[in-house]
């Protein structure tokens, strides 16, 4: 019996530490007139070792793997090859691509 309620209080300590991490954001038009769809997202913590869009994170809802590398990890240093790395007033590092956008990179050291 011990074992049962261990396993759902561990159960329930994961549900509410996942469900305070994201944040529902509603649907809108951007500033190109384009609707965005209604989604879930992640509180930003200014860190990309947990973020979806990370290389070993899924994202929950969509299944999709992430692509983007970890903050300070080599491969990090991949990106923006030949560009000038910009930073940003928050510290946020991007470059802007052949269609003039800007991409962000995880941070080097």
């Amino acid at each position: 019996m011990k074992h049962v309620v261990l396993f759902f209080a561990m159960m329930m300590m994961t549900i509410i530490s996942f469900g305070q991490s994201q944040t529902w954001v509603s649907g809108y038009i951007n500033a190109n007139g384009q609707y965005i769809q209604s989604h879930w997202r992640q509180n930003p913590d200014k860190t990309n070792h947990n973020n979806w869009s990370t290389v070993q994170q899924i994202n929950p809802y969509t299944n999709e793997q992430g692509t983007k590398a970890k903050d300070y990890s080599p491969q990090a240093n991949n990106y923006g090859q030949g560009k000038t790395i910009f930073i940003g007033p928050k510290g946020g590092q991007y470059y802007y691509n052949n269609n003039g956008n800007k991409v962000y990179v995880p941070k080097r050291r």
